[in-house]
């Protein structure tokens, strides 16, 4: 007999929103690590609901925070200050790198990026943005024209004005050179873009430390310290896309862009800010901010639950030494994703940092597998473990479990990443 919230799904819902598996999943339940489904079945959750689950499923510190407030008061809007919008915007401004001070609430990452882009442009007084291939910013119109991941754009009208640079995807470098020896040229074609593709003056550079949904695609070292300089140069300012890898998940430092040792100009965070509460965040250099003095709210922005959830997460990743924790199980993570890669030629590429692991799986001469990345998804979950996959061609499966997380709950994940490997085979 069909599950009643399947035919729901199927008779109330957009047909767009999508589920994973053959026959879906329905979630009833989760507790750190693990999730519950609705027939009683135990899920090892290694996908964290696309890196939002940063704490643990229903993490009591958290929880009895968002209970305490929601008992206290539930909404304002932006146009009541509360203890909660203020407390947190103060901890952002403490906890990001470089200059960063003011921050704008919003509900999604969506929103947070469109107001970077608005930001920027207002700033600068230039409209022109430049993002780069596989990126993917959001579902909005704006946030679907900044994407370069065909399968997220959708819409025969997109917003002019936005260009797309080569991006850092050594595995199938665009200009087919080979990492170290190509000079980062991938970054240094950002200057020929914009002198071909643009008036010349710019207002902003989008990117992502590690592209999430294209795959988990990592900068090399080099990377934005040659690409940020460029963007300078043509009166832009860097805006930082930290919504999958902010708040500890890339392991030792609390925002990914920390590991390439740069500053950013405008920085947007949603997703595991707040362990699974609505949020967006975007946050700036004080002079970027106070540019802009224009009438605007956020209804949803700043609300005091969300707040709530916001700080009690960031309070649990620092005083649980969550972000060292990521890096050092994440460590241990990539050993072990290496030793099964010996195995398994089809496990073409492992990349990413701390907590946020990728392998790219392929055939002979690099061909893309999306055809092996839907089976291992479903052969892993008959095993009782969640993953995400992801990459232009979704031969990518994507791994990032709580910051929580310990060694044996991988050890548990490997042995089942094995075991549904060799029946693929």
């Amino acid at each position: 007999m069909p599950d009643k919230t399947l035919q729901k799904h199927k008779d109330y819902l957009f047909p767009s929103v999508a589920n994973y598996y053959k026959d879906p999943l329905v979630i009833e339940s989760g507790e750190g690590y693990y999730v519950y489904s609705k027939d009683g079945r135990k899920y090892l959750d290694f996908f964290g609901g696309i890196l939002t689950v940063s704490v643990g499923h229903c993490n009591p510190k958290v929880t009895s925070k968002v209970n305490e407030q929601n008992q206290k008061l539930q909404h304002t809007s932006t146009l009541y200050p509360n203890d909660n919008i203020v407390n947190l915007a103060e901890k952002l401004a403490q906890i990001t790198p470089g200059k960063l001070q003011k921050t704008f609430f919003t509900s999604a990452g969506t929103e947070a990026d469109e107001t970077a882009v608005f930001m920027a442009q207002h700033y600068t007084g230039n409209q022109e943005i430049i993002a780069l291939r596989h990126g993917y910013s959001g579902r909005s119109m704006l946030a679907m024209s900044l994407t370069a991941h065909a399968s997220w754009r959708h819409g025969g009208t997109q917003i002019a004005g936005i260009k797309h640079a080569v991006n850092p995807y050594c595995y199938r470098c665009p200009l087919g050179l080979t990492y170290p020896g190509c000079d980062i040229k991938c970054a240094q074609d950002i200057e020929e873009v914009i002198m071909t593709t643009t008036c010349g003056e710019i207002a902003g550079f989008l990117a992502e430390p590690i592209q999430g949904v294209g795959g988990f695609i990592t900068a090399p070292p080099e990377y934005f310290k040659v690409a940020v300089p460029i963007i300078k140069k043509y009166g832009g300012v860097f805006i930082c896309d930290e919504v999958q890898t902010g708040f500890g998940r890339t392991g030792k430092r609390m925002f990914g862009i920390e590991h390439w040792e740069v500053e950013p100009d405008i920085m947007t965070c949603a997703k595991g800010m707040a362990n699974g509460a609505p949020i967006g965040a975007t946050i700036a250099r004080t002079e970027i901010a106070d540019s802009f003095t224009g009438l605007t709210i956020s209804t949803f922005g700043g609300n005091p639950v969300s707040m709530a959830a916001a700080l009690a997460t960031i309070q649990v990743i620092e005083e649980e030494k969550l972000a060292q924790n990521a890096h050092e199980v994440g460590g241990y993570l990539r050993e072990g994703l290496l030793d099964l890669q010996k195995k398994y030629p089809a496990m073409g590429d492992v990349r990413g940092m701390g907590l946020m692991q990728g392998v790219e799986f392929v055939g002979e001469n690099k061909v893309p597998d999306a055809e092996l990345v839907a089976k291992l998804f479903e052969e892993t979950k008959k095993d009782g473990v969640l993953i995400g996959k992801g990459g232009l061609y979704g031969n990518v499966i994507r791994i990032a479990p709580p910051l929580t997380i310990s060694k044996s709950e991988v050890d548990d994940f490997i042995r089942v990443l094995d075991a549904a490997l060799g029946r693929c085979k």
